[in-house]
């Protein structure tokens, strides 16, 4: 077994502190023998790789680690290799984390279950919790892999699939809230907590819940982070007046959100890189086009640049081969980007919409809702 730092992407979720053995032993019976199982995950801010043959539907791999970081086991496949075929590959998501881990699977690695640690025995559970959304969800999935490409740019289909996707997830949210209620010590629970706490459906709930969270938890890089993630999620939610900022644009002109009062405003967190980004560009391009005389206008804030390693060019680059003919700002930060941690960004594409007297109106507007919702505000407005 050979382990190889690719890169230094992913952070360790908890302090840093003396490291620790593991072990992870897996069956996988249908698995061919001679089959490289690889492992990658994240040890002090290092993306780690590691690989173990399988032998007689069986592998193992041995390491140190501080405390439970995401990982992931590939079947035959590095897809952090160069030139990967990752088509249709066999996989499943684990937490690394001192102790003996056990990994058992009926037949690929991504029907395996995962315990013998307390972060895989509580996400275990969780997951049992969670399945008969999953499966739901699973649903959704083939029925969206089954569509012809014409299809998926049928606004009106994909606006029925994304309100299925969206269905699913706010049932999940209850389920989410009493598992970490009832487990206040689980390492799971603070990673959910992490991730509702941007939910402003859910916001209030994740601020009594961490109040309760084991001293341990709240100490972690994550658990520390995770009042201000409340914060921002309280300040930007529907209703709420939106946060000024200033940021320069291409030419270090300082631009101002107050700038455009009396506008509807979509503020458009974005990155050249982010290929989710260039996917929804079209789709906010035509948005423009279509509302731009009738008081609209956007402003893009750029999360290139920083711990990215993008260039201004690329981000210039992006914004002329898009055609994002509005103004634009950035301080080339990448994830550091000043407004963007204010705003409690986490994933991009991300949008607010704000109206003329500065209040948030309406978030996350992708493809079809976006021009629906400018029609509701705008249209009405001109009649």
């Amino acid at each position: 077994m050979k382990k190889i730092i690719l890169s230094a992407i992913l952070l360790s979720p908890l302090a840093l502190m003396a490291q620790a053995d593991f072990t992870l032993k897996g069956t996988a019976k249908s698995v061919a023998n001679g089959n490289k199982i690889y492992l990658v995950f994240a040890e002090n801010g290092q993306r780690l790789t590691d690989s173990a043959i399988v032998s007689n539907g069986a592998f193992e791999f041995k390491g140190k680690v501080t405390s439970p970081v995401m990982g992931n086991l590939f079947n035959n496949v590095n897809p952090y290799k160069k030139g990967s075929n990752t088509r249709n590959m066999d996989y499943t998501a684990l937490y690394i984390e001192p102790g003996n881990i056990v990994l058992n699977s009926a037949d690929s690695l991504k029907s395996s279950v995962t315990g013998g640690t307390p972060a895989n025995v509580d996400n275990a559970k969780l997951n049992a919790l969670l399945k008969p959304l999953s499966d739901q969800e699973k649903v959704v999935n083939e029925e969206y892999a089954k569509l012809t490409k014409e299809q998926k740019e049928d606004a009106a289909q994909m606006d029925v699939l994304i309100g299925k996707f969206n269905t699913i997830r706010d049932q999940k949210t209850p389920i989410y809230l009493k598992f970490i209620e009832e487990n206040p010590k689980s390492f799971i629970s603070l990673i959910q907590l992490n991730t509702l706490a941007g939910n402003d459906k859910a916001v209030g709930e994740v601020e009594k819940l961490y109040a309760v969270l084991s001293p341990e938890l709240k100490s972690s890089k994550i658990g520390q982070g995770i009042p201000a993630a409340i914060e921002a999620t309280k300040k930007t939610a529907i209703g709420v007046v939106a946060m000024d900022f200033t940021q320069n644009d291409p030419d270090g002109k300082p631009v101002k959100l107050s700038d455009f009062k009396g506008k509807y405003v979509l503020i458009d967190f974005w990155a050249s890189w982010c290929g989710p980004c260039r996917q929804e560009n079209p789709n906010v391009v035509e948005a423009y086009a279509k509302f731009k005389d009738k008081n609209f206008t956007i402003l893009g804030v750029s999360l290139d640049g920083g711990n990215t390693k993008t260039t201004k060019e690329a981000w210039l680059k992006a914004v002329e081969d898009d055609k994002l003919t509005w103004t634009h700002v950035s301080d080339m930060q990448g994830w550091n980007n000043e407004v963007s941690k204010a705003w409690g960004i986490k994933g991009i594409p991300a949008n607010f919409l704000i109206d003329p007297n500065g209040k948030i109106v309406a978030k996350d507007l992708r493809g079809n809702a976006l021009q629906n919702k400018l029609a509701e505000v705008l249209d009405k407005k001109t009649k």
